[in-house]
C-alpha cells in the first residue's frame, strides 16, 4: 500500500515555512537568524538556499502564506454574511476573532516591513496584501451600493489598520468591536447618501 500524500512527511520547504511562521511571527523577521530557522525545520542550510535562495525570499513566502490564510480567514467570513452591511461587518468580525488569541502578535505584514529594505520582496508581499484587502473593501462598498467605494474603502483599511495596530499594542481584543462599531457608523453615512 502506497502513502498518500497527506500521509507523507513534510517537504524541506513545508517545515521551513512553519518553522518561519512560528519563529519570524512570534519574534520578528528582523531578529531571527536563518541559522534558528534551518534548526528549528532539521534541514540542511542548503535546503533553504536551494528552496528559497535566502532570507529575504523565505520572508517572501512566509508572508504569503500568512497572506493566504488571512483572506481565506476573511472571505469566509464575508460569505457566511447575510446582506452588503454585514458583508462588509464581516471583515472586521473576523479580523477581530484574531485579536484575543494567546499567539496575537499584531500584523505580521506591518512588522515585517517596519524594518524592510525599499522595493524589496518583503515589501512586495506587503504592498500586495494590502493592496487586496483595499480591494476586498473596495468590492464590498460598491455592492453595498456606497456611492463612493473607493473613499469608504479607505477610510474603513484605516480602521482595519488602526484596530489590528491597537489591539496589539494596548493588548487590548475589544480594539476589535471599537473599530466595527466605528466602522458601522461610516458604512451608514456613506450609504445614507446615496441617491
Amino acid at each position: 500500500m502506497t502513502k498518500t500524500r497527506s500521509a507523507k512527511s513534510p517537504t524541506a520547504r513545508e517545515r521551513l515555512l512553519s518553522a518561519a511562521d512560528e519563529l519570524f511571527y512570534a519574534e520578528g523577521v528582523h531578529t531571527v537568524g536563518i541559522d534558528r530557522i534551518i534548526e528549528r525545520a532539521g534541514v540542511a542550510k542548503a535546503s533553504l538556499y536551494n528552496t528559497f535562495g535566502g532570507k529575504e525570499q523565505l520572508i517572501h513566502a512566509y508572508l504569503d502564506a500568512r497572506h493566504a490564510r488571512m483572506s481565506e480567514r476573511l472571505l469566509g467570513a464575508v460569505d457566511r454574511a447575510d446582506g452588503p452591511r454585514a458583508r462588509l461587518l464581516a471583515v472586521f468580525e473576523a479580523q477581530g476573532e484574531q485579536f484575543s488569541r494567546p499567539d496575537f502578535r499584531g500584523c505580521a505584514f506591518v512588522a515585517a516591513s517596519a524594518e524592510a529594505r525599499q522595493g524589496g520582496a518583503i515589501e512586495e508581499a506587503s504592498d500586495a496584501s494590502r493592496t487586496w484587502i483595499r480591494d476586498l473593501f473596495t468590492g464590498l462598498a460598491r455592492d453595498a451600493g456606497a456611492p463612493e467605494p473607493a473613499a469608504l474603502a479607505q477610510q474603513l483599511h484605516l480602521l482595519y489598520d488602526g484596530g489590528g495596530v491597537s489591539a496589539r499594542m494596548d493588548r487590548d481584543p475589544s480594539a476589535a468591536l471599537a473599530a466595527r462599531t466605528a466602522a458601522a457608523v461610516l458604512i451608514d453615512a456613506a450609504l445614507a447618501t446615496r441617491a
